[in-house]
């Protein structure tokens, strides 16, 4: 599977990067370094998640924005922009896809085996990584036979063995807090000086949440920042003359905290640490989400005024710090730095395109695995006793939808068990993503009763989303299916075939909650229009709603399962943002729903019909769906739907008699 360009991308760029590749373009840093000065480029993979080839295992097909393949292909070239390297991975490569999961349920590890992430990695020339919290996510034994095929050394020095001692430098600890490494630079005047770097790794606290089955009673974890203000002052008594922390946390915030997940500006800020790599968020730093971000330079590349970087995630960049050090006597010093999040593909007319064909020897090292991986992933991991489509999923309550909504409740209970929420219903939001509109008559999900691959997840959620929940008010409940229901037109009594569908509205803000009853007023207009505007603030379009058999109480608190987007305020529903949030999973919606449905042995996808129109007297409405779905009409029982003829451009138009 090597090689996977389109024609027209290799022409665009690959011809124009060889080309360029002739003429080396030094870092200025290498370029100006004199005497007793030189030029340190560290290089940072984070998050790889066992994307080695740039392949979508769940759509089964290549993709160019991601494989550490493709990063390898520019590491090569990077390293020779550069008088002296570093590579450096910064955790999360173990878990995330098929493969991982093919690795970890099938094939499984036995000692002396070596991981396929691993394989990759090795050939590559790591120099150190730390663990992400993916990493503990098949159990401790597991991850160590992993971590024993690696030619490289692995860092943590907060992750402990049992419970924590009085000062973290006495911790029983897992892995080496640090390693210190003895290299030899070259400065400008071409002379080899001596320099010791010191890396120390950081895992987020919160793995003692996500994976409490496989680490309670065995690891314990320290807050990220007390830990380094403990290790770094001995790493400097020790020789280290840079000390660069390998930080799996997201940014966070300046203020501090206990046991932040995302601590990274806080952690640059500890005095002794001259540089510092991110990640665990899956952006990309410096870059544009990180303009105007307290804490950070988003010009400079500075964290807390560190050099820091974060490079993006399944191998779709490669970070960058460049570091001016100079010598004075037998110490060394940062003087100037630069930060970069090198991308391995540009987008063009809203095309992507890859800037690199992908590293022969990294595939080769894995192609036994990637294609025992295409095997599994059209291989059934489990069954569902009813067919999941969504030909009817924007008019009555839908079995595509109805699954995911049982994977996050499932999944989300389980994460908030032990938590002060425990006693909270969980309820859940989710949308259909495959509904026709621009994406034509066969842009459905169908999937026939029976096996169920993993490949078919992909079908029932688009997108690399992950778990939240948020805690809300049955109120806002009641505003957040208002806002959902704009996606009807107001229907008017008496008059017949009214089209019911806004088009403007999108689909995946067409969220249905599971866990409550409800019906929606469609002779009443919406009460917020496609961008969260209120139109008509009087209207009520969701009656009848329901909590266990009961009217809703409006100050009652609920759990509400979603994604990241929805809960960040993706699609501007009323009150619900990041301020709502209590829960940020470590998981993709996508495993979710694999783990759930392996977890289950045969789902039962079958809509339960919690919600409904309501009665218009005498109305009629039309909308258009795709002309499959006329082998599934005999099983929607909430609404009176009946075939009205072809649509438009190949859609076949139904009636729904309310």
């Amino acid at each position: 599977m090597s090689n996977m360009l389109h024609p027209i991308s290799r022409r665009s760029f690959l011809a124009g990067s060889a080309a360029a590749g002739a003429i080396v373009m030094m870092h200025p840093f290498s370029a100006r370094a004199q005497a007793k000065q030189a030029h340190l480029r560290i290089m940072e993979t984070t998050d790889l998640h066992v994307h080695v080839f740039p392949y979508d295992y769940y759509a089964d097909k290549p993709n160019d924005t991601m494989g550490v393949a493709r990063t390898a292909s520019i590491i090569d070239s990077i390293r020779a922009e550069a008088t002296n390297s570093l590579l450096l991975d910064n955790g999360d490569f173990l878990q995330g896809n098929p493969m991982g999961d093919f690795m970890a349920y099938q094939r499984g590890m036995k000692d002396g085996d070596i991981h396929p992430i691993i394989k990759a990695m090795n050939t590559l020339g790591y120099d150190c990584s730390t663990l992400g919290n993916h990493e503990f996510n098949y159990g401790l034994d597991y991850m160590f036979k992993v971590l024993n095929g690696a030619s490289f050394p692995f860092v943590c020095a907060n992750l402990t063995k049992g419970q924590l001692a009085a000062d973290a430098t006495k911790d029983e600890l897992f892995l080496k807090p640090y390693v210190i490494v003895d290299k030899k630079l070259k400065d400008g005047a071409g002379a080899e000086q001596p320099i010791r770097i010191g890396l120390i790794g950081f895992v987020p606290p919160q793995v003692m949440t996500w994976d409490a089955k496989h680490l309670s009673g065995k690891a314990m974890t320290r807050d990220i920042v007390k830990t380094a203000q403990a290790w770094v002052p001995q790493m400097k008594e020790e020789g280290a003359d840079i000390i660069i922390a390998l930080a799996h946390s997201g940014m966070g915030t300046p203020a501090a905290g206990d046991n932040l997940e995302n601590a990274s500006i806080l952690l640059a800020g500890v005095d002794g640490i001259d540089a510092i790599v991110t990640g665990h968020s899956h952006l990309d730093f410096p870059g544009p989400k990180f303009e105007g971000v307290a804490g950070v330079d988003n010009a400079k590349g500075t964290i807390n005024g560190k050099p820091g970087v974060m490079g993006g995630f399944w191998g779709s960049h490669l970070g960058l710090i460049d570091l001016m050090l100079e010598r004075d006597g037998n110490a060394w010093k940062v003087v100037s730095s630069t930060s970069e999040a090198r991308p391995i593909f540009k987008r063009v007319d809203k095309k992507v395109m890859p800037t690199v064909e992908s590293r022969a020897s990294v595939e080769a090292a894995v192609k036994e695995e990637h294609e025992a991986t295409i095997a599994y992933v059209r291989t059934p991991v489990g069954k569902t006793s009813a067919p999941l489509y969504s030909y009817f999923a924007l008019v009555a309550d839908d079995p595509s939808v109805q699954i995911v909504s049982q994977a996050q409740t499932w999944y989300i209970k389980d994460m908030l068990k032990d938590t002060e929420h425990k006693d909270l219903p969980v309820l859940s939001a989710a949308a259909p993503f495959k509904s026709g509109g621009r994406g034509g008559p066969d842009y459905y999900t169908d999937v026939p009763a029976g096996d169920v691959a993993i490949k078919n997840v992909a079908d029932l959620y688009l997108y690399p989303n992950t778990v939240q929940a948020v805690a809300i008010t049955g109120a806002q409940v009641k505003e957040w299916l208002e806002m959902s229901a704009g996606i009807f037109n107001k229907v008017e009594p008496g008059k017949a075939d009214q089209p019911l569908i806004n088009a403007d509205f999108p689909s995946y803000n067409f969220d249905v909650i599971d866990g409550v009853t409800y019906r929606v007023d469609l002779a009443q207009p919406p009460k917020y229009d496609s961008k969260g505007t209120v139109l008509n603030a009087g209207s009520n379009r969701i009656v009848d709603l329901m909590f266990g058999g009961k009217p809703i109480d409006p100050a009652a608190k609920f759990v509400v399962a979603t994604n990241n987007y929805r809960a960040g305020g993706g699609g501007n529903f009323p009150e619900i943002n990041a301020s709502k949030v209590i829960f940020e999973a470590p998981d993709t919606n996508r495993d979710v729903i694999v783990r759930y449905i392996v977890d289950q042995g045969t789902i039962n996808p079958s809509a339960d019909s919690n919600w409904s129109f309501a009665p218009v007297q005498g109305a009629s409405v039309i909308f258009e769906t795709g002309p499959k779905a006329k082998e599934h009409l005999a099983e929607i029982k909430a609404v009176r739907i009946e075939q009205a003829g072809e649509g438009a451009e190949g859609f076949a138009k139904y009636r729904i008699t309310l």
